[in-house]
């Protein structure tokens, strides 16, 4: 199917992106307007709704948008640092009784794949209409959980994706890579409801955020073998913002000493940022963050290229302070490189960090809506 690829894409986000500007106000032609769209036709994301497993590692087409995402802090053997993340999304065009095959599909399937090597950043984007074979997520013929866009496959070794493993391209650098894990899933929120306005809007949300990873990047034709860990995530909703909300700031945080924090900081218009998270314990127990639990501040802005043909720049929130005034303990978050934005059609920022404070650590920090 890869030589329909271009017309697919074209077609695909024309559909995607039409609908919801045509429902925005003075935010029209924001990327993130599918977010903040109503999500009134679809299922809704509401508290009480219990996670279960293997069953929600899949697809759930009655909601508007969800996605599978991995990302990872890696070195060689030499102790270079890479970076890597890889998402699925579903998007649903338009909500429906149910879910039409082939071509008729009501179901979108947009992946990113994105790099970073010590000598840069590089990203690729591709897109796909459901119901054609061309993406999905389910079971593969053996029963294992697959998740695949063309010939990029994230596919575990039973119905869950870990262990899994990835297999994915950037641009011709190929990447290889195998995890498995030893802590629980953790469920954000309320049991999994991870709710991200005071008006009530939210999400399904869970994680596993200890991945162990080994594996190899095919860099110009040679092989580098990479270790590290990786942070998968899981989401689905069908309005996870609410119309006032600008954007997020999202943080996936391993410190040193086997803890673990989620994070995020939803910029809203008229009113302070909705901050919320999740603290997991070094054997992998949980607490939710709440308001007055968390405090996340930018505390120093940078250029980053977003066009280099066009040598277009963007200020953003390069270092970030994090504390938890409970635990009095306090973390600076600094990007480890400034040029990780991705000029997709959502665009966004996207990379790994370094921490430093009450202890050390790596992770992903994600911004968006800037």
């Amino acid at each position: 199917m890869r030589g329909s690829l271009p017309i697919v894409a074209w077609l695909s986000a024309v559909a995607l992106v039409s609908p919801v500007l045509a429902e925005s106000d003075s935010d029209a032609g924001s990327a993130l307007d599918i977010m903040r769209a109503s999500g009134e036709g679809y299922r809704t994301a509401l508290p009480g709704q219990p996670i279960g497993f293997p069953q929600d590692h899949l697809a759930h087409p009655d909601y508007r948008i969800e996605w599978w995402y991995l990302t990872a802090n890696l070195i060689d053997t030499e102790g270079q640092p890479y970076g890597v993340h890889w998402t699925l999304f579903r998007t649903a065009l338009r909500p429906v009784d149910s879910v039409v095959g082939w071509w008729r599909s009501n179901q979108m399937w947009m992946a990113h794949s994105a790099v970073h090597t010590p000598t840069g950043h590089h990203y690729e984007e591709r897109f796909a209409r459901g119901g054609i074979g061309q993406a999905g997520v389910g079971l593969a013929e053996a029963g294992q959980f697959n998740a695949w866009l063309d010939d990029w496959q994230l596919l575990g070794t039973s119905d869950a994706p870990v262990p899994g493993h990835l297999s994915t391209t950037v641009n011709g650098l190929a990447i290889e890579l195998d995890w498995q894990a030893d802590q629980p899933w953790v469920l954000h929120g309320d049991n999994g409801f991870s709710q991200k306005s005071g008006q009530g809007q939210g999400s399904y949300y869970y994680s596993q955020p200890r991945l162990q990873i080994t594996g190899e990047l095919t860099i110009d034709g040679t092989a580098v073998p990479v270790s590290g860990e990786g942070w998968l995530d899981r989401e689905w909703s069908s309005q996870p913002l609410a119309r006032d909300q600008q954007g997020w700031d999202w943080f996936s945080l391993q410190f040193d000493d086997g803890t673990s924090l989620m994070a995020f900081h939803l910029r809203q218009k008229d009113a302070e940022p909705y901050v919320r998270g999740t603290w997991i314990d070094a054997d992998g127990q949980s607490r939710s963050l709440n308001e007055g639990d968390l405090v996340i501040e930018p505390l120093e802005w940078g250029e980053v290229v977003v066009d280099p043909g066009e040598g277009t720049r963007k200020s953003l929130p390069l270092r970030w302070r994090i504390e938890l005034p409970s635990q009095n303990a306090r973390w600076t978050v600094r990007a480890r490189q400034a040029d990780s934005w991705l000029a997709t059609l959502v665009p966004y920022w996207e990379g790994p960090v370094r921490v430093e404070g009450s202890s050390g650590g790596v992770g992903y920090l994600e911004m968006t809506g800037y």
